[in-house]
C-alpha cells in the first residue's frame, strides 16, 4: 500500500506474505514455540523465585533471563498468531512504536543479564572461597538492576529517534514484527544522522558486555586448564556449560542479524534470525538449563510428582 503526502496513522506487517498456503500451518508451529516458551519459562520462574533452594544470585539473573524470555515471545508471537490465522495485519502506529521500544529493552537488557550470568560463573570458578562476597544477594539485585535500567533508557532513546522520522511512502513492514531497520528503511525523512546514532549506540552497548562475557570466559576456560583431574575440570565447566551454550545461541544469532555486511543483506534472512531470537532460543534457553542442571531437575521432578500425585 502506498501512500504520498500523507501521514501514516498505522502500519501493514507482512509477516511471511510471499507463502500465502503455509499460514495455518506456521499458525500451529508457532502456536506450539509460544505456548512451549510459555510453559516452560514460567515453570523455571516459579521455581526460582518461590522454591527457597533456588534464592541465590545465578538463580536470581536465570528467573530474569526467563521473565526476558517471556516478554521477548509475548512481544512477538501473539500479533504473529493473530496475522497467520486472521490474515489481520494491521498494527497501529503507536503500537509499532511500543514494539520497537520494547524490543530495544529486553534485547539490550538481555545482553547485560548473559554478562552478569558470565561475570557471575568467573567469580564461583576462579575465587570461589570469595564468591559470597564479590556476588552477594545484594550485589547481584543491583546488576540486575542496572542491566534493565540500560535496556529501558537505550529504549526510550531509539523511541525519541524514530519519532523524528516521518512515515509518508508506504505503511508496508516487511518483517514479523516493528524492528529499527525496517521501520528506518520506510522513512521519507533523511535518516543518515539517526542511522549513525543507532549504530554508534548500539556499537558501545554491546562492547560492553560482549567484553565483559569474554573476559569472564577467558579466565574461566585457563582455570579450568588448571585443573588436574580430568573429573574436576568436568564437573567444574558443567556449571556454566549451560550458560556458554545459551550466550552461543544469542550472541550467533544476534551478530549474524546485525553485522552482516550489507552486500550480503537480505529480508528473508532477517525474518529467519527474528524467528530465533524471538521463538526457538525462548523456547530452548529453560530446556538448556533444565536439562544441564541437576538440581533444577530434581526440583521440577518434586513438583511434577506433586501435581500427579
Amino acid at each position: 500500500m502506498e501512500w504520498s503526502n500523507l501521514t501514516i496513522t498505522d502500519f501493514v506487517l507482512l509477516g511471511f506474505h510471499e507463502l500465502p498456503d503455509f499460514q495455518l500451518v506456521f499458525f500451529f508451529i508457532f502456536l506450539v514455540i509460544y505456548v512451549t516458551s510459555l510453559v516452560g519459562n514460567s515453570l523455571t520462574t516459579g521455581l526460582f523465585c518461590f522454591d527457597r533452594h533456588f534464592h541465590s544470585p545465578m538463580y536470581i539473573l536465570l528467573c530474569n533471563m526467563s521473565v526476558l524470555d517471556m516478554s521477548f515471545t509475548s512481544m512477538v508471537l501473539p500479533k504473529l498468531l493473530d496475522i497467520f490465522l486472521t490474515g489481520n495485519n494491521v498494527i497501529s502506529y503507536h503500537g509499532c512504536i511500543a514494539q520497537v521500544f520494547f524490543f530495544v529493552v529486553l534485547m539490550v537488557s538481555e545482553y547485560f543479564i548473559l554478562a552478569t550470568m558470565a561475570y557471575d560463573r568467573y567469580v564461583a570458578i576462579c575465587h570461589p572461597l570469595r564468591y559470597s562476597y564479590f556476588m552477594s544477594l545484594q550485589v547481584c539485585f543491583w546488576m540486575a538492576l542496572i542491566s534493565w535500567s540500560i535496556g529501558v533508557l537505550e529504549g526510550i532513546l531509539y523511541v525519541l529517534l524514530i519519532s523524528f522520522c516521518a512515515f509518508c511512502r508506504s505503511n508496508e513492514v516487511d518483517h514479523l514484527f516493528c524492528d529499527l531497520k525496517p521501520l528506518i528503511k520506510l522513512s521519507c525523512s533523511n535518516t543518515q544522522t539517526i542511522e549513525r546514532i543507532i549504530l554508534g549506540l548500539g556499537s558501545i552497548i554491546g562492547f560492553v558486555p560482549s567484553i565483559m562475557t569474554l573476559v569472564s570466559y577467558i579466565y574461566i576456560i585457563s582455570t579450568i586448564l588448571k585443573i588436574h583431574s580430568k573429573e574436576g575440570r568436568h564437573k567444574t565447566f558443567s556449571t556454566c556449560s549451560s550458560h556458554l551454550m545459551v550466550i552461543l545461541l544469542f550472541y550467533g544469532t544476534v551478530l549474524g542479524m546485525y553485522m552482516r555486511p550489507k552486500s550480503s543483506y537480505s529480508m528473508d534472512q532477517d525474518k529467519m534470525f527474528a524467528v530465533l531470537y524471538a521463538g526457538v532460543i525462548p523456547m530452548l534457553n529453560p530446556l538448556i538449563y533444565s536439562l544441564k542442571n541437576q538440581e533444577v531437575k530434581k526440583a521440577l521432578g518434586r513438583i511434577t510428582t506433586k501435581f500427579l500425585i
